[in-house]
């Protein structure tokens, strides 16, 4: 582990703190607004994760926040990128780099995360934006009853995934 990578793994961990993951989706964001009554908009979304990010005392208790591509790529009402507004405040934003959770072929019951395709080329451009150059991936897998179990067969991509946020993050 490099020194930079285990000052940041410091950061997050620090006591007190936690990590925000605020890496919705816009389907996601949009049935959680749906049920408040709320219009799902690309504005009223930045105004709710702006209202997360910038509520008094917020770097007290949050390490990190977890983005979205869509989030990364957006600005806070007075122009700063969302990503600017943590990072100033001692804040350290990350990018979820999945694609999101499919169902796999042949098995409806069954979902998998995707995103390895393009991947080393995410990781640069979003390298390249500053000060969201930490990377992360998960790989959730939802099972049915399959032979063998989903969770086995995803482990090389989740090991694919993992080695390319860690050689991105000492070079792109």
């Amino acid at each position: 582990m490099s020194h930079e990578q285990e000052s940041i793994a410091l950061m997050l961990v620090a006591e007190g703190k936690g990590i925000l993951a605020a890496d919705e989706t816009v389907p996601t964001l949009t049935r959680r607004f749906d049920t408040l009554g709320i219009h799902s908009t690309e504005q009223s979304r930045r105004t709710y994760r702006e209202m997360l990010f910038t509520a008094p005392g917020v770097a007290e208790f949050v390490s990190g926040v977890i983005l979205q591509d869509k989030t990364i790529r957006q600005n806070s009402s007075a122009g700063t990128p969302l990503a600017q507004v943590l990072s100033d405040q001692g804040i350290l934003p990350g990018i979820k780099v999945d694609t999101g959770a499919k169902p796999l072929a042949g098995s409806p019951d069954e979902r998998v995360t995707e995103g390895l395709d393009g991947l080393r080329d995410r990781l640069r451009e979003y390298r390249a934006m500053g000060p969201a150059s930490r990377s992360g991936g998960r790989h959730p897998c939802y099972g049915g009853s399959a032979e063998p179990p989903l969770r086995q067969l995803d482990m090389p991509r989740s090991a694919r995934n993992s080695t390319s946020c860690r050689s991105s993050s000492r070079k792109c």
